[in-house]
């Protein structure tokens, strides 16, 4: 045992060599035990990192797509919209306006006027080509609101002749409506006329909202409405005036209908509506019940029947259904008033005259019958063929069904001519003729 002992290689005790067997054995086991979970485990978290980095490439390109599209359809919308405001404003009517007009967006209420303006401010302010007025401004400018300064009176309240502080004539309306419907139809007016720009629409110079104050401020017209000349015993307009007018309002609702988007429903087109400048050349006023067309083609809308009897659209009257056929039932009734002279109502006519489109519509199409219709005040100074012409008008403006009533945009292109012939064949012929210079179309 001792050689064994002796002869055998000198090492450590038993016990630590079983420990540093241990270390000698351990680490290769563990290494071997990393080994193996980095194999189960690197492919799930490259996995999932490929995943992740693909969903970001395709969230990173589907937003650059969007961007670009957003991008693309504005420029087209911005071509459009340039080429439209081109081809308006070369046309006749020389047609300037925004393409949406939103009522629901009108102006606010800050401070006691819209967009500003106080008592004892001296210089008005801009606003969409408009400027604002302080109550206090148009106190001055009317004498006190003066009742010899009274140019007209409605439902609406009083308008009143005035001069502002720049020496500018206006024409101030004060507005007596109260509650909801009062306060839309001044913020209608305001944002329509802010908007539409025509030499065929009355402009709007300015607006008051001092504190419950509703005023607007029009441009004045010195001849007064189409109204006052027909119907109250002026001087009666001559032939070449009334197609002139009928022009004028033709193109004022070819504007609203067909240049702006969506159309423009006037809803209250009448000859107290109608303005005539020193030329005796019309504009449209009062745009308080005008509603937002729909853009589809016979698109219709359903509002509360507003408006003047006599002049509604029967299907209007009737349903509630609004569209701009029930402006050309209105226009073509106010045609009826330039052709006959007559009231669109008069109960103190004989039974059977008291309506007047009910009365003239059978008529119209009969030539003798039309030559009977005829203001007296014309006393023959009008033209058989174009009386003939502006008859067959007023019956498709005045038809029942508002389907085969014209756009105005064709009544237009028929009133041109007549027009222009007009007023170069019947130089001289009436008393009015020599007094007014000849339009321009």
């Amino acid at each position: 045992m001792e050689v064994n002992t002796t002869g055998a290689p000198a090492g450590p005790p038993p016990g630590l060599a079983a420990g540093n067997h241990t270390r000698k054995q351990h680490p290769p086991h563990f290494e071997n035990h990393d080994h193996h979970h980095h194999h189960e485990i690197f492919p799930s978290k490259s996995l999932l990192i490929i995943i992740i980095s693909s969903f970001s490439v395709v969230v990173l390109l589907a937003i650059f797509l969007i961007i670009l599209m957003l991008r693309r359809f504005k420029s087209a919308k911005t071509n459009n919209l340039y080429k439209e405001s081109n081809s308006i404003n070369n046309g006749s009517s020389r047609f300037i306006a925004q393409t949406t007009i939103n009522f629901n967006s009108s102006p606010e209420l800050r401070g006691g006027c819209l967009y500003g303006g106080h008592l004892g401010r001296t210089q008005p302010h801009r606003y969409r080509g408009v400027q604002v007025f302080t109550y206090k401004e148009l106190h001055v400018a009317t004498a006190g609101f003066s009742e010899a300064n009274v140019i007209g009176r409605g439902g609406f309240g009083l308008v009143y002749r005035g001069l502002l502080s720049d020496g500018t004539e206006a024409a101030i309306k004060m507005l007596h409506r109260a509650g909801k419907q009062g306060e839309r139809a001044f913020r209608i007016e305001v944002d329509l006329l802010s908007r539409l720009h025509s030499p065929h629409l009355v402009e709007l110079l300015g607006y008051c909202a001092d504190q419950h104050h509703r005023l607007l401020i029009f441009e004045y017209m010195p001849n007064g409405t189409l109204q006052h000349h027909l119907h109250n015993e002026h001087q009666p307009l001559d032939w070449g005036t009334r197609l002139t007018i009928a022009l004028d309002c033709a193109r004022a609702l070819e504007t609203l209908h067909e240049h702006a988007i969506p159309p423009v429903i006037h809803r209250d087109f009448k000859c107290t509506n109608v303005l005539l400048d020193q030329n005796f050349r019309a504009r449209v006023s009062d745009f308080g019940l005008a509603k937002l067309g729909s853009d589809k083609i016979n698109g219709q809308i359903s509002t509360r029947v507003l408006g003047t009897t006599g002049y509604l659209a029967p299907e209007y009257a009737s349903t509630g259904k609004l569209t701009t056929k029930s402006d050309v039932y209105s226009y073509g009734v106010v045609l009826l008033e330039l052709l006959t002279g007559r009231v669109p109502i008069d109960t103190k006519r004989p039974p059977g005259e008291h309506v007047l489109v009910s009365w003239a519509l059978p008529r119209l199409t009969n030539r003798e019958k039309v030559v009977e219709m005829v203001d007296p005040a014309l006393k023959g100074h009008y033209s058989k063929k174009d009386l003939i012409q502006i008859a067959a008008i007023a019956a498709m403006c005045v038809h029942p069904e508002a389907d085969y009533r014209p756009l105005m945009t064709d009544v237009v292109q028929s009133l041109i001519p007549l027009a222009r012939n007009s007023s170069v064949g019947s130089s001289g012929s009436s008393r009015l003729q020599n007094q007014r210079p000849s339009p321009k179309y």
